[in-house]
């Protein structure tokens, strides 16, 4: 099945330029298809950029509440968790895949693991990438239907997964950094109101005051989709309040760096 990035997605990528740099890497929303050759000349960049002293572990959380349930979400959010478990077995990290939605408890783990290339030498390594990636994608794929058939569908507890992420670094302990993605509409309901129409900046920065957060210092913390819904999609105004609520939040938690936005074309590692 081809992918074609829309023009808001293209927009996306050239808004966050700098973070993408820095990462060395895009989503598959600001790529057009790549030969093996060109996709080893792009996983030898993220290389480069690698931290071997601070390997990354990849928080995936995924929203399987109710207002997102469509399959082309559902696929757009799974080719974005594609690319992220790419760049982390290219850096020798940890991944964590998850399904949420009502409450902390209501989330299931689709797969947890290090994701370690062997080989002698970097290009031999990379060269065994594509089958990682598949075998892990086909376990990630193959959990995620039961998963969301098993979660409540009624509420969305988005922040109670910033705790959880907390918990998963510790237990993983050094020298990993933690590296949250949340991939959600965002529209939380069990906590806070983030579902009942637009919110000022002032207003979203309050809201977010009133969230218990961990600390989360030297992480990378992104929040995307904010707004994709299965249903017509909410107006800008709304989308922008999303956006500043999940900023003011993550700066709460002291991370090092927090992205959020409305498509799924943003840092991968």
């Amino acid at each position: 099945m081809s992918y074609r990035p829309s023009i808001r997605q293209i927009a996306v990528c050239s808004a966050t330029a700098v973070i993408i740099a820095a990462a060395a890497t895009t989503l598959s929303a600001c790529s057009g298809p790549t030969t093996s050759s060109g996709a080893l000349a792009a996983d030898q960049q993220v290389l480069a950029t690698c931290d071997a002293a601070a390997p990354p572990a990849a928080d995936v959380q995924l929203d399987g509440s109710g207002s997102s349930a469509s399959d082309t979400i559902a696929e757009e959010r799974l080719r974005a968790t594609e690319q992220i478990v790419r760049t982390t077995a290219v850096c020798g990290g940890r991944l964590r895949v998850s399904v949420f939605s009502a409450t902390s408890a209501a989330t299931v783990i689709l797969i947890d693991k290090p994701l370690r290339l062997d080989g002698a030498t970097d290009n031999a390594r990379l060269k065994k990438l594509p089958a990682l990636v598949t075998d892990v994608m086909a376990t990630v794929r193959g959990n995620y239907g039961k998963a969301v058939k098993a979660l409540p569908t009624n509420g969305t507890d988005i922040s109670a997964e910033y705790r959880l992420a907390s918990e998963w670094i510790a237990q993983v302990g050094a020298p990993y950094k933690l590296h949250l993605h949340l991939l959600t509409d965002g529209f939380e309901n069990i906590n806070i109101t983030l579902d009942q129409g637009a919110v000022t900046k002032e207003q979203a920065a309050h809201l977010a005051g009133k969230v218990a957060v961990p600390q989360l210092p030297g992480a990378s913390v992104v929040v995307a989709g904010l707004g994709r819904v299965a249903s017509d999609p909410p107006r800008s105004d709304v989308v922008d309040g999303l956006v500043a609520f999940y900023d003011a939040l993550c700066q709460r938690t002291a991370a090092a760096q927090c992205v959020s936005v409305t498509d799924y074309a943003v840092a991968g590692r």
